[in-house]
């Protein structure tokens, strides 16, 4: 073990941060970003009364008398965390919808099929207008939620909307709808409120080029515009397209809304989306009273919307286009913040408490005795935010402190992160539980999973989206590393002294990182690597991480498997912290916790589970094998002295409860010295939030 205070952490820091602050000013976009014209051009407002005469006359155009649609569309409910790409679906909806149409203005949707599946435990409803489409192009004034969530915003196109927007023209440019008609002629032109503090509608129209059509509509609102405090934003995309040649009807819609908590910035938010097509127009049929009857929803019975036959799979779109953002939905975040310049366009608070995960309020491990933090998010501007937190440990008697700068939402780009005495356990990419099971094993049974180092680091990273390939990231890290100690010696349970921490390579280094990452894709694979090169202490070192997870779902037998394989090198001068640990929980069950280390490690694992009584419980079995390796190099005082034994392998049975959230398994290691190990923990992919 090596200690030496080498040249001044804070004054690299100091460096690092003054060349983030001039990238943050670089990229974060002004108040014309766009320019394209000016506000309130003479043809701006030409286009913008050519479109709203348009509009005024379809109403009460003489040859259209009334018509009947088909739609189709799903609506997800998920999670996501604002500081990642992070996402898990709870809900999935699937609708068929009859629409009709009647002069002057009488419009009629009816339910013909629903059907719904949850993959996490919800009690949500939806608004009606979360499971219907917009036939009207919302009218001269725009509800949402039954007016929950937005009461009276003033349509651009509306009469007297001059007086309402300013408005720009930015481009000509050619659509491209996969519908009748493919490739139409557009203006596109921007609009935002004349007062930002004002309900309004910050967004996009393109006009078609003559006519003065909307053909597509990209628009979210005002932090004015929210009725519920909870929401984060709305954000709406409407195509519509000409039909039997000079009818502009709605074609596609896209709404998208996110909810957080209002006062805390705490964990993630909840997210609504909605994708519907609308087809199968046809024009002037013979439509009686009674079909406009009653509200402007109605359903059919229960049994025969689920029993509709729908052309596509429950999940089907799903898995061709998964949860990321559309780019339709992604392009109003864009043009909002370069409309709205540097104001803010969320409807919560700029400034809030900030509880990044569960452990961040409460924790307990043996280094650093019982720890207690809090924390504050603020806005700064309408893309960028500060996140901030600390705490103090009471058994160690020593403060903790963090700051990131980071886009809104995650996306490309940069961001700066700093940390002072954070804790951090030594393989740590081999995690033995989730933080705060990890704190309720020290508190209730003595048992603590981390071997617990602290770390003091500043960290410049850029993004890049790669396609649909995922995202590519590169990272320059300024670090110290101090070894813990054992605060806590005897377990609570009065069975023994809590094992010791193990010393780690003390000192200072630097490191650059790449990594990327590829969430699970139509395919079911999941896809993590991590390059660095650095230098510690003088030692030069390197390390590659690779991890692969692929899931089938076995429709014949409803069951899923699942197998992952994880890779692990490191050279023989990398700091000792840096070195894999391997046996026991979520590593090789029915070994000694931890008994295995080495500077190479491979771990495969292969599960196949299959649901008995859906959600509340699950069966499982699982195999794994993995080995460690070494080169020559020496280990600390207290560090397991031996790799593997080639491959060791367990094999054990699970079970898992409500939702999967929960699992119980037993395991065997089934080599020399392997014996039978039981492990209660939490769904991994929940890992990070607690």
């Amino acid at each position: 073990m090596t200690h030496r205070h080498g040249p001044s952490l804070l004054t690299r820091v100091w460096h690092l941060s003054t060349a983030t602050s001039l990238l943050w000013l670089f990229f974060t976009p002004g108040l014309d970003a766009q320019s394209g014209g000016d506000w309130n051009g003479t043809r701006a407002l030409e286009l913008v009364a050519q479109a709203r005469d348009l509009r005024q006359a379809t109403a009460v155009d003489s040859t259209l008398h009334a018509y009947q649609a088909d739609a189709r569309g799903y609506v997800y409910f998920f999670l996501d965390r604002p500081d990642t790409d992070e996402r898990s679906l709870v809900k999935t909806d699937q609708i068929a919808l009859e629409l009709f149409w009647r002069a002057p203005n009488e419009a009629k949707q009816r339910v013909v099929g629903l059907r719904d599946e949850k993959q996490l435990p919800t009690s949500i409803k939806y608004h009606l207008d979360h499971l219907t489409v917009v036939q009207d192009d919302f009218g001269d004034l725009i509800r949402l939620g039954d007016g929950d969530e937005v009461a009276a915003v003033t349509h651009p196109a509306a009469p007297a909307a001059e007086r309402v927007y300013d408005f720009r023209l930015a481009d000509s440019l050619t659509v491209s709808l996969p519908g009748p008609n493919p490739d139409i002629r557009v203006y596109e032109l921007e609009v935002r409120p004349k007062n930002p503090d004002a309900p309004g509608v910050i967004g996009t129209l393109f006009l078609q080029r003559g006519s003065g059509a909307i053909v597509r509509m990209n628009f979210t609102f005002t932090p004015a515009s929210y009725v519920d405090g909870n929401l984060d934003y709305i954000r709406i995309s409407m195509d519509n397209s000409v039909w039997d040649g000079k009818y502009w009807l709605p074609y596609r819609q896209e709404v998208e809304l996110r909810r957080e908590l209002p006062v805390i910035d705490f964990l993630a938010g909840s997210v609504i989306r909605g994708r519907f097509e609308i087809r199968n127009y046809l024009f002037n049929p013979p439509l009686d009273d009674q079909t406009f009857a009653g509200g402007p929803v109605s359903s059919v019975p229960q049994l025969v919307r689920e029993n509709f036959p729908f052309e596509t799979g429950l999940y089907d779109q799903l898995d061709e286009q998964g949860l990321e953002t559309s780019t339709d939905i992604e392009s109003i975040r864009r043009r909002a913040v370069a409309v709205a310049g540097r104001r803010y366009v969320s409807g919560l608070k700029p400034s809030r408490l900030y509880v990044p995960f569960v452990s961040s309020i409460y924790r307990y491990n043996r280094a650093e005795g019982s720890f207690v933090g809090g924390g504050v998010a603020s806005m700064l501007g309408p893309a960028w935010r500060l996140q901030s937190n600390g705490g103090y440990a009471f058994g160690r008697g020593e403060g903790q402190v963090s700051a990131t700068l980071a886009q809104v939402p995650s996306s490309p780009g940069p961001g700066l992160r700093f940390g002072w005495n954070e804790v951090k356990d030594v393989s740590g990419r081999l995690p033995g539980a989730s933080p705060s099971l990890n704190s309720l094993g020290g508190l209730l049974a003595g048992e603590d999973y981390m071997d617990p180092f602290f770390s003091s680091s500043a960290e410049l990273k850029y993004d890049w989206l790669v396609g649909s390939l995922g995202t590519l990231r590169l990272t320059g890290i300024l670090e110290r590393h101090r070894s813990g100690e054992n605060v806590a010696t005897e377990r609570p349970t009065g069975t023994g002294k809590y094992r010791s921490v193990l010393p780690i390579d003390e000192g200072e280094g630097w490191a650059l990182e790449a990594s990327y990452a590829r969430r699970q894709d139509g395919r079911g694979i999941t896809t993590s690597a991590e390059a660095r090169v650095g230098e510690f202490e003088g030692q030069s070192y390197a390390s590659l991480w690779w991890e692969s997870t692929v899931v089938r779902q076995l429709n014949w037998s409803q069951a899923t498997i699942e197998g992952s394989v994880l890779l692990g090198l490191s050279s023989e001068t990398s700091p000792v912290q840096s070195l894999y640990l391997m046996g026991g929980r979520h590593t090789l069950p029915g070994y000694a916790y931890r008994s295995f280390v080495g500077d190479q490690m491979l771990l495969m694992r292969i599960e196949g589970s299959r649901h008995v009584f859906a959600p509340w419980l699950s069966l499982r079995a699982f195999g794994v094998t993995g080995k460690t390796g070494f080169g020559s190099r020496s280990l600390p005082e207290g560090w397991p002295a031996q790799s593997t034994r080639g491959f060791e392998t367990s094999a054990g049975l699970g079970i898992g409860l409500g939702w999967d959230l929960l699992h119980l398994d037993a395991g065997r290691g089934l080599n020399e010295g392997g014996e039978w190990e039981f492990v209660l923990s939490v769904q991994r992919r929940f890992w990070e939030w607690l």
